[in-house]
C-alpha cells in the first residue's frame, strides 16, 4: 500500500509565514506537521509514499530527504493549482498499480484509528462532527456509516459531518478514472476539480465507501488552529519536554518543546510554548506561541504568536520615572 501526500498549496491563510515556508514544514509540538503524518503512516506500516508538490516544493523535497531517509519516497509535482482531485490526478502513473491507497492532506494532523482502516475492506472516509460543515467537504450516511454522498463546502448542508482530509482506496483505478472524466468534462467544484466530487462519482456508479471517526482532528490552516493544536498536543505524552537544561535566571512553565542549543536568559517561557532550535530568548515574556529556528526574541511579551524562523524581535527599552497614581498605556 502506498501513501499519497498532497503538498502543493499556497496556504494563504498562514501568511505572512507561508510566503517563504511551506505550510507543512511549520512547527507544531516540536515537529513539522508533514513529520506526524509520516510518522502515523509509518507506525502502521506503510513505507511508500507519494508527496505532490508545487509551491516551495525544494524545501519539502529537502527536509523529508533529510528528516525521513528510510521510507520510499516519490515526488510529483503539480504544474498547476487546480484542485485536490487534480493533485490527486497528477499522480495517476504513480498509483496506478496500487490495490490500496491511503490519501492523506499535508497540512493536517489527526488522531484516528488508522490500524482500523488499513483492515477494512472497502474504501473509508475519516470522519468528524462539526458545528459549521459549510467550509467542508461533507459526508452524508445511512445507519450503519456507509457513505450515501458526498459534497464540497455545500451552502445548505445536509450533514454535520465533515471530512477531515483522510481517505483509504481499495479501487484505486476507478478513483483515477472517475477523476479524469471530471476534468475531461470540466466537472468543478468552487474553480477548482475537487477529490470529493471524484469520490462522489465513484459513489454513484457503484463504489461503496465507510466512514471512521476520528477523535481529534487539526486543519493546521489558520493561526489560532496551529496554536491551539499546538497546546493540545504538548499536554499529550512524548511531545513535550520532561527534562530541560538549567536555563540562566529563568522560569519554564510547562508544557514546553524547546530544541536543541537554544539559550533562554532572564525569561519566562510557557506554558504551551514550541520553540525550535538555536533560538535565542532573553528578558522576555512568551507563552502560548510557536517561534521558529535561529530566531531571537529580547526585551518582548509574546502571547499567541507565531514566529518564523531566523526572526528579529527586540522589545521598546524605557527608562521611566513615574510618580503615584498614574497610569501609562504603551499600546
Amino acid at each position: 500500500m502506498k501513501a499519497l501526500i498532497p503538498v502543493a498549496g499556497v496556504g494563504t491563510r498562514l501568511r505572512p509565514h507561508t510566503y517563504t515556508q511551506p505550510k507543512p514544514l511549520l512547527p507544531v509540538a516540536g515537529k513539522p506537521i508533514i513529520s506526524f503524518i509520516i510518522d502515523q503512516l509509518v507506525e502502521i506500516g506503510i513505507q511508500d509514499f507519494v508527496f505532490v508538490i508545487g509551491y516551495l516544493g525544494d524545501k519539502i523535497t529537502n527536509y523529508i530527504d533529510e528528516n525521513h531517509p528510510n521510507i520510499n519516497r516519490e515526488y510529483v509535482k503539480q504544474p498547476e493549482r487546480l484542485g485536490l482531485g487534480h493533485a490527486v490526478w497528477t499522480a495517476r502513473e504513480t498509483i496506478v498499480n496500487e490495490d490500496e491507497l491511503f490519501i492523506v492532506l499535508g497540512d493536517t494532523i489527526f488522531d484516528a484509528d488508522l490500524k482500523q482502516m488499513l483492515h477494512t475492506p472497502n474504501s473509508v472516509l475519516g470522519i468528524k462532527k462539526v458545528d459549521d460543515p459549510r467550509n467542508f467537504g461533507v459526508a452524508e450516511l445511512d445507519e450503519s456509516g456507509k457513505v450515501l454522498k458526498v459534497v464540497e463546502k455545500p451552502k445548505i448542508p445536509r450533514s454535520n459531518m465533515a471530512l477531515v482530509g483522510l481517505y483509504k482506496c481499495t479501487e484505486v483505478r476507478k478513483l483515477i478514472e472517475a477523476l479524469e472524466f471530471n476534468i475531461n468534462n470540466e466537472v468543478k467544484t468552487k474553480g477548482e476539480f475537487q477529490l470529493t466530487d471524484g469520490i462522489q462519482h465513484m459513489i454513484e456508479n457503484g463504489t461503496s465507501f465507510s466512514s471512521i471517526h476520528v477523535n481529534n482532528w487539526f486543519d493546521c490552516g489558520k493561526k489560532e488552529v496551529l496554536l491551539e493544536t499546538n497546546a493540545i498536543l504538548l499536554q499529550k505524552p512524548g511531545y513535550a519536554n520532561e527534562v530541560l537544561p538549567d536555563y540562566e535566571n529563568s522560569i519554564i512553565i510547562h508544557p514546553v518543546s524547546i530544541a536543541k542549543g537554544c539559550k533562554i536568559t532572564n525569561s519566562i517561557v510557557g506554558p504551551d510554548v514550541t520553540v525550535a532550535e538555536n533560538t535565542v530568548i532573553n528578558s522576555s515574556i512568551v507563552k502560548n506561541s510557536i517561534i521558529g529556528h535561529f530566531s531571537r526574541i529580547e526585551g518582548v511579551v509574546l502571547y499567541s504568536s507565531v514566529i518564523g524562523n531566523d526572526a528579529s524581535i527586540k522589545g521598546l527599552s524605557q527608562s521611566l520615572n513615574i510618580g503615584d497614581n498614574n497610569e501609562i498605556d504603551f499600546s
